[in-house]
């Protein structure tokens, strides 16, 4: 998100191409399609209503999958007292960069400062401490949606904002087999979410040691692979250990009345996911939104031709009615102002998966003409049971987006035990590579250095090749994804 000193911007009325600009592409997009916008705050978006029904629809699926697991949702507070956020010395040692303080309440000095939360463990873990007092309050299962404050030097809408928006959940348990459990099914349920709605493939698997979250024992990982060959992480899961337990003092009776820590975990997803869609989906025209989150997944645009109101708009109404009775969200978009090439061209850079021209002829013919937005392929189809065949496009174009970007993952990793390779493969920003590692931070961190691409994921279901470490050649642990990322 780069600072414009105080100069006001031009208006995007243009996007850059996707394949001359991938980064201004994007940028351009996110502004144009009226997804988000620049603030007066540094580092800081503001996000629009079409951008904001989109992570509505985010919110929606996912909060409705956590709930269904047993948790429950709550709220706490924005602000940490600074003596909870120091207990733990892992935890704020990984957070102090980003850390925002505040010192002053009106016009006196804090007592106390208190820090705007970058994320929610000390708070959270705190409150844990005066409610469970025995095994049989446990487990505890919450789940909060909160706004997060990190202060980042390099920013870009969505992907990356001083604030963002955000779930996170924060479980305790018994045992530590419970809290594993509870991590792994919840990194299964960050899986099957992504790749049913948002039509994104991702690569779910363990972080490495230096990648894993401050004061975590293991961190887990879904890995997208955007559409300049970058990976994203799209949600993270956290078993905490006793870590947080111990600096916090969560205590429970235990069956056999001896007195032990909870085993914690904490997990969350982001707004970030509005831009993976866009990344993952969009197009040289501008958005390609799948179904099941677009704010509108049919716009209905009338030919306008003679008296059109008397004539053609009852119909295209009575088309809506039909449309939106059996579920559908569907925009009328009847604006005297504008010609329908026009809206058929803002429509499509705003991502529609359907557009509906109904005309004069079309009435005539009792029919309507379906374009798709991810083939551009169109169908006349009979007004007879449209609203049916509406639906099955739409299935047919969740199904062809999820489909497509998963043969471009495909495309995009390369498996290789060869330096050479590795190297080679990495030049620009190729996708995936997917290659043996001996487990070392050193060897790791060198491998970084020299081409600037990170672990993304260590599956676990992975067979290893049981080749040499790519980069030193000692006896591998596993083979990593690795790739660039944002």
């Amino acid at each position: 998100m780069a600072e414009q000193d105080g100069r006001k911007e031009p208006l995007i009325t243009e996007i850059t191409p996707k394949s001359e600009d991938f980064s201004r592409w994007y940028t351009d997009l996110v502004r144009r399609a009226e997804l988000a916008d620049y603030s007066p705050v540094k580092g800081c978006m503001v996000i629009r209503p079409y951008g904001y029904a989109i992570w509505e629809f985010i919110q929606r699926g996912l909060d409705s999958r956590i709930k269904a697991t047993g948790h429950v949702n709550a709220y706490f507070p924005l602000f940490i007292p600074k003596s909870l956020l120091v207990k733990e010395a892992e935890h704020v040692e990984g957070f102090a960069p980003q850390v925002a303080w505040v010192t002053r309440g009106g016009t006196e000095e804090l007592e106390e400062p208190l820090v705007v939360r970058p994320t929610s463990e000390a708070i959270i873990g705190t409150m844990y401490a005066k409610w469970i007092q025995s095994w049989r309050d446990l487990p505890v299962l919450i789940n909060q949606w909160a706004n997060i404050v990190r202060w980042e030097k390099v920013t870009r809408l969505f992907l990356r904002t001083t604030e963002f928006l955000w779930q996170e959940g924060h479980t305790a348990h018994e045992t530590a087999e419970e809290a594993e459990a509870e991590t792994l099914m919840i990194l299964r349920l960050y899986k099957e979410f992504v790749e049913t709605e948002l039509a994104v493939p991702v690569i779910a698997g363990r972080k490495s040691a230096s990648e894993q979250f401050a004061g975590a024992e293991r961190t887990y990982s879904i890995e997208a692979l955007m559409g300049d060959g970058r990976a994203l992480q799209a949600g993270t899961s956290h078993n905490l250990g006793q870590n947080f337990a111990k600096a916090f003092d969560i205590q429970f009776q235990a069956r056999d009345k001896s007195l032990q820590y909870i085993w914690g975990t904490s997990w969350g997803m982001t707004t970030r996911l509005v831009g993976a869609v866009i990344m993952v989906h969009g197009d040289e025209s501008g958005l390609v939104l799948p179904p099941r989150i677009a704010p509108y997944q049919v716009v209905i645009v009338p030919i306008p031709r003679g008296n059109w109101r008397e004539t053609v708009l009852p119909h295209a109404q009575q088309i809506r009615d039909t449309l939106t009775a059996a579920g559908v969200r569907v925009m009328l978009d009847d604006r005297d102002a504008y010609t329908p090439g026009w809206k058929f061209s803002e429509w499509e850079l705003r991502g529609v998966p359907l557009r509906l021209e109904v005309g004069p002829k079309d009435i005539e013919r009792q029919q309507a003409v379906l374009a798709r937005r991810d083939t551009r392929e169109k169908i006349p189809t009979p007004v007879s049971g449209l609203a049916g065949r509406v639906q099955e496009l739409l299935d047919a174009i969740q199904r062809n987006l999820f489909e497509r970007a998963l043969a471009f993952q495909r495309e995009h990793t390369t498996r290789t035990s060869s330096w050479d390779e590795f190297t080679r493969t990495l030049e620009g920003r190729p996708g995936f590579v997917v290659s043996p590692w001996c487990g070392s931070e050193a060897c790791e961190a060198e491998i970084k250095g020299l081409t600037q691409a990170t672990i993304r994921t260590l599956p676990m279901d992975a067979e290893p090749s049981g080749a040499p470490c790519v980069k030193c050649g000692q006896p591998s642990v596993a083979d990593a994804w690795f790739a660039k990322a944002y």
